[in-house]
């Protein structure tokens, strides 16, 4: 049976996300009741810019006064679009102090606050959701939170950043250089005018650390989150990864130590083999490869960015959150009771692909090896070409720490036939 009174939606802000919320809202308004068990009503949208037209939206819904609108007692869920980090947090904790769930998609908010965000919601008996925080529409959070609590999740390891995947792609394709690659997602609405949240890995590594707190039932913050960007790719990277059967990607890695003691989550570009399934991920798209103990390796793919792919995250969340409203429940909140340890990059064990710049002359090698022992660090393959009294010099390493392979490329630097470090990177998904 329907209830008749409708379930109030404060909308907090109005771009891109935030229409496409509310077109929804209203073009599917029966569906959207139907499954909720009430109908809902648009009862207020926030914004900053309120003499912009808004298609769709009634002028008197409209209002620069956020906390008004979430402090109005009436309003059933708020919804939080407008990113960053205040006055989201404050309105999102008004929002539960004045009875009302929250959906969001705030992944910045949510990587820094999550523990204090859902203290908040937990003592006002309210909900938070948000499953548009993390790769757009493919739903993620809920199957990590639902789907396999009954699981244990050893690894996470995904594409979570659009922009960043469509240059790489590029740049593997067309052999593009990063800029021209980056100028052409530019032009074509995948990377913002600034890209630094993109390119630097901030947007990843936010994302990063909520899906590492929820598969692993651990609080892990953004300054938990190791953050390298990919701006230092270059073709020549390239070239040596399809020499190893391998593709480049951003990935967001966040995984157990094998003793199962501590976890890690990190972000950094990484040459992942051509027969791994996110080899395959192109353009703009996102995939996560979760790895459990019971369900072994699932795979979720599709589009990780958009107003219409991250407003169907939401609504999915707004739907969630009405049918617990209406039936005076809550959903899952934080569970962080595993409370491990996060370790530092330091402590990563991983393959590792060098290229250095030597000398051309014999006993070079055995220089470059005779370090490589001295840090432990084990050597799977070599490859050395020269020409004119210089070479480059291309190791691999077998799985190695961090910390080694860093004190091994400290060393390196210091011999005299070695000119330069040319490129370091990670080889994962092996």
């Amino acid at each position: 049976m329907m209830r008749t009174r409708p379930l109030k939606v404060a909308l907090l802000g109005c771009g891109v996300v935030g229409s496409e919320v509310a077109r929804i809202m209203t073009t599917h308004a029966d569906d959207l009741a139907a499954r909720i068990g009430a109908p809902v009503e648009l009862a207020g949208v926030a914004v900053r810019r309120p003499d912009k037209v808004r298609e769709g939206i009634p002028r008197e819904l409209i209002t620069t006064d956020a906390t008004a609108l979430v402090k109005r007692g009436d309003i059933d869920v708020v919804v939080e679009v407008i990113g960053g980090i205040e006055p989201a947090r404050s309105l999102i904790t008004t929002a539960f102090e004045h009875g009302a769930s929250v959906v969001s998609a705030n992944k910045a908010l949510l990587a820094q606050d999550g523990a204090d965000l859902h203290a908040a919601a937990e003592q006002h008996n309210k909900d938070l959701y948000y499953e548009a925080a993390v790769a757009g529409a493919i739903p993620l959070i809920r199957p990590l939170r639902e789907s396999l609590a009954g699981d244990k999740v050893n690894r996470v390891l995904g594409i979570v950043n659009g922009t960043t995947n469509f240059i790489l792609d590029k740049m593997d394709s067309t052999g593009a250089g990063y800029q021209e690659a980056l100028d052409e997602a530019t032009a074509l609405g995948y990377a913002e005018a600034d890209p630094t949240a993109d390119v630097e890995g901030f947007d990843a590594a936010a994302k990063a650390a909520i899906l590492a707190g929820i598969a692993f039932h651990t609080r892990v913050r953004l300054d938990d989150v190791y953050r390298e960007g990919m701006t230092e790719v270059t073709a020549a990277d390239f070239a040596s990864a399809k020499e190893m059967g391998c593709t480049i990607k951003l990935l967001a890695i966040c995984e157990r130590a094998e003793d199962g003691a501590s976890v890690t989550a990190r972000v950094h570009p990484a040459m992942i083999p051509l027969t791994h399934p996110l080899a395959s991920v192109r353009g703009a798209y996102n995939a996560v490869f979760v790895e459990s103990d019971a369900s072994g390796q699932l795979m979720f793919y599709g589009p990780g960015a958009g107003g219409s792919p991250t407003a169907s995250a939401v609504l999915g969340d707004l739907v969630a959150v009405g049918r617990n409203r209406l039936s005076g429940t809550t959903g899952p909140g934080e569970s962080a009771y595993a409370a491990l340890p996060v370790s530092g990059m330091g402590d990563v064990v991983t393959r590792y692909h060098i290229s250095l710049d030597v000398a051309d002359k014999p006993g070079v090698l055995a220089q470059v090896a005779t370090v490589f022992a001295e840090h432990g660090v084990s050597i799977d393959t070599v490859r050395q070409q020269g020409k004119d009294g210089e070479a480059s010099l291309v190791v691999v390493t077998h799985r190695a720490s961090d910390a080694a392979l860093g004190g091994t490329v400290e060393a390196l630097r210091k011999l005299d036939t070695v000119r330069g470090v040319a490129s370091i990177m990670r080889v994962e998904g092996e």
